[in-house]
Parts: C-alpha cells; sequence; structure tokens
C-alpha cells in the first residue's frame, strides 16, 4: 500500500458540498484539489472519499506489510479432503477488508454489527433505516458518513446515473421473456465500454498504485447506474416499458423504490432502504462476492467483474433463495386451507415435508450458528409496520415451529432462520409481487460490498487468485501416507 501524508478531513457537521462550489467545498474539509489536467473524473466529493480511504490505507499500511513479509508462513488453518471436495467451506484463504462473518454474531460492516450500522448511519428524513449508500461509504473508509458528505454522494451518484442510448436500446429489445437477471448481466456488459480503469490502463500510462482511484471511479458509476437499469428492466418486463423517470430529490435506494413503481409510499422506499444495506455485503467467500474478487483479481474491470457475480448471485442456491422461500411459505399457506397456523399445525407439516424428501428454504447457513442477524433486523421492521400480514403471521410460526424439527434430526448444524425466510414476505407486502425480480434487488444491494472489495484489492495490489486443484486420485493418495 502507498503511503502518503493524510489530509485533514471535515469535522461533523461541516457545510453542505451542495452549498459550496468544488474549490470551496474541498477547502471546508482541508483539501487540495488537484491541477485541473489531474483531475480526470475527480469532485468534491470524491475527493474526500479518496482521502479518507487513503487514511485507512495508510494506517492499515504497516498491518499489511508485517503480515506479508514477517508472518506469510504463518499457519491459519487445515484444509482437510472434507474441504476440498465440500466447496472449500470453511477454507480460511480470502482477504476481505470490508467486513467479517461472525457465526455467532453475524455479519460485520468494518467492525460494527448490522444493529450499529443501523443505528449509526445517517438516515433519509424522517426514517429510521440506515441508508445503504452510507453503507457504501462505511465499507470503503471505514468511518460513518455524516449527512453532509451522504448529501454529497447521492448528488454525485445522480450525476453518475445517465446510461447511454445504445444500452437502453439493447435493454428495451430483448425478450420480455428473458430472466431479468440474464438481462442485469447483459446490462452491466453493454456498460463496461465506459469503464475508466479499463481505458487508463489500455492507455499504458496508469501506475500499479493508482489502479485503485480508476476502479473506485467506475465503482461508483457502476453503483449510480445499476438502480435505474434494474428499475428499467423491471419496467419493460413487467409494466409494458412504462418507466418513471429518476427524482434526483430522493436518496439512492428510495430514488430505485421509485423507479420501480410499485408502491410509492414512504413505507415502502423504507423496506427498499432496510433491504439494501442488509444485503450489501457478507464478506468475500460467498458465491457473487467471490466471483467478483476472482475476475476482479485478473485485472478485469469493475462492470466485467460484477457482471460475473451476477451470474453468481442468479443461481438458486444463492441469490434465489429468496424468491424460493416466499413460494414455499405461499405453498404452505395454501396447504393450511385457511386454517390458523399454530405451532403444532407447523411441527407436523414441517415433518411431514422433510419425510417426503423435501426441503425446507430459508432455514440454516453455510457459517450463521444462531439466527441471522438480517432476518431479526426484518423481523422487526415487519412487526412494527404490518404485524397482522398473514404471510408474516405464518413466517412468525415457522420461526417457533421448524427449528426444533430440524435440530431433532440431528443432521442441521444450524436450524435457525436466514434473511431469506422473511425477505419475499416484506416485498411482497408492498406490492414487489414479481418473484422473478427478487434477485436483481439483491444484486442492486449487493454491488455495494462487492465494488467496495475491489477497491481495496486494488488498493492493497492483491494478486490475481490461482488456488491449486486436485484430483481424486491425488485425494487418494493422501490418504495411504
Amino acid at each position: 500500500i502507498e503511503r502518503h501524508p493524510t489530509p485533514t478531513l471535515a469535522p461533523r457537521g461541516s457545510p453542505s458540498p451542495a452549498m459550496l462550489s468544488k474549490a470551496a467545498f474541498a477547502r471546508a474539509v482541508g483539501l487540495r484539489l488537484a491541477p485541473p489536467q489531474q483531475r480526470r473524473w475527480q469532485s468534491a466529493i470524491v475527493g474526500a472519499l479518496q482521502s479518507k480511504i487513503k487514511a485507512l490505507a495508510d494506517q492499515k499500511a504497516p498491518q499489511f506489510a508485517a503480515l506479508r513479509k514477517e508472518h506469510a508462513n504463518v499457519p491459519i488453518g487445515e484444509v482437510d479432503i472434507g474441504m476440498c471436495i465440500g466447496g472449500a467451506r470453511g477454507v480460511k484463504c480470502i482477504l476481505s477488508e470490508t467486513s467479517l462473518l461472525d457465526p455467532m454474531e453475524g455479519i460485520r460492516y468494518r467492525g460494527l454489527t448490522l444493529e450499529e450500522v443501523n443505528e449509526r448511519l445517517p438516515k433519509a428524513p424522517g426514517g429510521k433505516v440506515g441508508l445503504p449508500e452510507a453503507s457504501l461509504w462505511l465499507l470503503l473508509t471505514g468511518e460513518i458518513p455524516t449527512h453532509a458528505e451522504v448529501k454529497a454522494l447521492n448528488e454525485e451518484l445522480h450525476k453518475r446515473a445517465a446510461i447511454p442510448e445504445h444500452v437502453l436500446k439493447l435493454i428495451d429489445d430483448l425478450p420480455r421473456d428473458m430472466h431479468p437477471m440474464t438481462q442485469l448481466s447483459m446490462g452491466l456488459l453493454a456498460l463496461q465500454p465506459t469503464s475508466k480503469f479499463g481505458a487508463a490502463y489500455r492507455s499504458g500510462t496508469l501506475k500499479k498504485t493508482e489502479y485503485w482511484k480508476a476502479v473506485l471511479e467506475d465503482a461508483l458509476f457502476l453503483v449510480a447506474q445499476i438502480s435505474p437499469l434494474s428499475a428499467r428492466i423491471f419496467r419493460n418486463v413487467f409494466f409494458d416499458g412504462k418507466h418513471i423517470a429518476s427524482d434526483p430529490s430522493l436518496d439512492w435506494a428510495g430514488n430505485y423504490a421509485q423507479m420501480l413503481g410499485v408502491n410509492h409510499t414512504e413505507e415502502f422506499k423504507e423496506v427498499t432502504r432496510l433491504y439494501l444495506m442488509l444485503h450489501a455485503d457478507h464478506e468475500g467467500g460467498n458465491v457473487s462476492a467471490h466471483t467478483t474478487h476472482l475476475v476482479g483479481s485478473a485485472l478485469s474491470d469493475p462492470y466485467y467483474s460484477y457482471a460475473a457475480g451476477v451470474c453468481g448471485l442468479a443461481g438458486p442456491l444463492h441469490g434465489l433463495a429468496n424468491q424460493e422461500c416466499l413460494r414455499w411459505l405461499k405453498d404452505t399457506q395454501k396447504a393450511l386451507n385457511g386454517q390458523e397456523p399454530t405451532v403444532a399445525i407447523l411441527t407436523k407439516y414441517a415433518q411431514d415435508t422433510l419425510a417426503s424428501g423435501k426441503v425446507i428454504p430459508g432455514f440454516g447457513h453455510g457459517v450463521l450458528r444462531k439466527t441471522d442477524p438480517r432476518y431479526m433486523i426484518q423481523r422487526a421492521f415487519a412487526a412494527k409496520h404490518f404485524p397482522d400480514d398473514p404471510l408474516f403471521k405464518l413466517a412468525n410460526v415457522c420461526y417457533e415451529a421448524i427449528p426444533p424439527v430440524l435440530e431433532a434430526t440431528g443432521k442441521v448444524k444450524n436450524p435457525w432462520p436466514n434473511v431469506d425466510a422473511l425477505s419475499g414476505t416484506c416485498m411482497q407486502r408492498y406490492g414487489l409481487v414479481q418473484e422473478d425480480y427478487y434477485t436483481v434487488v439483491f444484486a442492486v444491494s449487493r454491488s455495494l460490498g462487492c465494488v467496495s472489495n475491489l477497491v481495496w484489492s486494488r488498493l492493497m495490489g492483491l494478486p490475481i487468485e490461482r488456488p491449486k486443484s486436485m484430483t481424486l486420485d491425488s485425494l487418494e493418495a493422501f490418504t495411504k501416507k
């Protein structure tokens, strides 16, 4: 990590950048703007963001250098045959600075639990939910942003949200029956020629120590563009191409909810903010995050990298899980045939489901060993805003009935519900009933964590990822030693 002196940053309560010129805002936060010919893509708020990222990098530099040079041979765990043939589950081999998943506490964004994140992040006017774009700032810098910083970041994202006409035409011409996730991956790839990193790298003038700045530019553009792109796909597929214009007065997540057009209430904007904040990052080992990191390690730009991550997210064992959970809840509701759900009824139903060889989606997790904190935060939101919703009441009974059934099998390490068990119910409540679109909402959210990781991977100079593979015969040879 390159070391530079760290400029003094803005104290809390500094004037909003919306009220100041670029130069005035820079002076207010103690930054020195580069000469115009060196600014390439930089605005005042991006300059402030870069400085904060760099400050954290400088703080981390001695730790990184010591681990790489002095402690590289220290073992951090063993790898056995079961891990090799079991999806590398539990193998500690990826560096991801933005978040860490603890089996008992759940995910932490830069050391903060999700409860702390939701409490401390700036909110929309009158809102109670931490803004997901504020979580982007947190993941990148390790700091809770001020209201002024989030306002300026939102304005910056609105400025970067324009999508080229040829990309809009491509999306508009796609078959309506093409899955929305396929359309999203195509849209991201169609945006790839606009990559600042790609152009700078091909020019041959971009220094390795500057890779992260160009990747940050792409990251901000991608986050800005993915919400209008995703909303356009939604309106094309489900509303015959009748689009709703972006509203630059709204926050990033609230504007996305507005462009979807299924519900114009503040509650829908709040549940959208909550969903996007909770799903923003989940350390580096899940399919979408790992795929994005892997492709980025080859110095593919963020558009290439996250398009690949989106393809991984589309799998039924990853991002499609929330719609599978909703469908299971609705099927269960039909099977009850009007009966009020009780613990006794759902216990018998769960036992019969398992006896028939079927699975119960939404329970268990590859890492967690307790109820997913994301589930609990969504549950609290639902209990406050729609406690009498029939699907939520059913989900609540499942929360009591199903874990003991799963635990009794002796085969389940974590019988508790994960975030997918309730996400679809929250969307359904506010009129977002198009289940095939749910994974696109997930992709909009997960872009925040994935691009943040790309910035930090380039900042730390991480190499191309290249693990060693084995054959069955080579594994068997280990058993005979």
